[in-house]
């Protein structure tokens, strides 16, 4: 690991301004995805901005009906929230189906939204791979591919977002909060907070050099039933083959979210309008343009078979 500077602020807006000032700077939270890559040095940060102490941590209902989530909140807290598991149980069931007890004790909301790729080929530093080190080339392409994405990709990456989190808040259209160096504050829609690849994979998501994410906002309760369900290679410690997010009403219709099959949360509300009609039309529509390999074509199929077994639990 290369040496590096550390400091803790009082507010959110010196945090910002101490990673806006600082070249390579970094903030730290929970640290369980920045400091492997930075044992690996994948990441070199130069200077770290400890945000732990900025009182980020609490869960309040807003005058909306919903809840704002602050960003230091733990994964275990969040997913135990008496209020979550009530009105978004979709959101408590993606977090228990990541990681281990243990890393969802020191894990953060906000960190749980920018955690990295696990694409093995960015693991690898003797691979090439454009989003650890752009212009590079993607070794993925054609290398083994069987977990990546299937769907948004592009020349330059076909990698995909680890988390089980963003699905569900994909689905439940949270908002995203942030900070930035003048104490500026600004609303991102969790379907534009992150991006796909195209020609710059190293960009995960839009935020601003800087800027810090201060919360995360649920809107008012959706009602109906909520499922999230993950097929993965072992029953636990793994990431998503596959992932559905998955809130049903009455009626028949919802809305359904995918993991682990793009660079970001995978939703089209186009296809959701075939929900009431099954899941077939649905899968056909949401991955209407997919370009899989052939290693991770059967993705498909799973995505299909995982949205069934996912409406048939909300509907029972």
């Amino acid at each position: 690991m290369k040496s590096f500077t550390y400091e803790r602020p009082g507010t959110p807006a010196e945090a910002a301004a101490a990673v806006a000032r600082t070249p390579d700077a970094k903030f730290i939270a929970g640290g369980t995805n920045l400091l492997d890559l930075m044992k690996l040095q994948i990441e070199t940060p130069t200077h770290l901005v400890d945000v732990n102490g900025l009182g980020l941590d609490r869960i309040e209902a807003t005058a909306e009906g919903g809840l704002r989530i602050g960003a230091l909140v733990r994964n275990t807290d969040l997913a135990a929230d008496p209020r979550v598991r009530k009105d978004y149980g979709v959101l408590s069931r993606a977090l228990l189906a990541g990681a281990s007890g243990q890393l969802r004790n020191k894990a953060t909301t906000a960190g749980n939204l920018l955690q990295r790729t696990r694409c093995p080929y960015f693991y690898d530093t003797a691979q090439a791979c454009n989003k650890r080190q752009p212009g590079s080339g993607c070794a993925a392409l054609d290398g083994v591919s069987r977990q990546l994405a299937v769907i948004g990709g592009s020349e330059a990456c076909i990698a995909t977002h680890p988390g089980d989190m963003a699905v569900a808040m994909r689905v439940l259209d949270a908002t995203v909060e942030t900070v930035d160096a003048k104490g500026t504050e600004r609303k991102i829609a969790i379907a534009d907070f992150h991006r796909l690849p195209g020609d710059k994979p190293e960009v995960d998501t839009t935020l601003r050099p800087g800027e810090l994410i201060t919360a995360v906002t649920l809107p008012k309760p959706l009602g109906g039933k909520q499922v999230y369900r993950k097929v993965r290679d072992r029953a636990s410690y793994a990431f998503a083959l596959v992932s559905v997010a998955a809130v049903v009403q009455p009626d028949g219709s919802g809305r359904v979210a995918f993991g682990g099959v793009a660079h970001k949360p995978w939703r089209s509300e186009e296809a959701e309008a075939a929900l009431a009609r099954g899941a077939k039309p649905v899968t056909d529509r949401a991955f209407s343009g997919a370009k899989p390999t052939h290693e991770n074509a059967f993705k498909l199929k799973l995505a299909e078979r995982t949205l069934n077994a996912a409406l048939t639990q909300a509907r029972a």
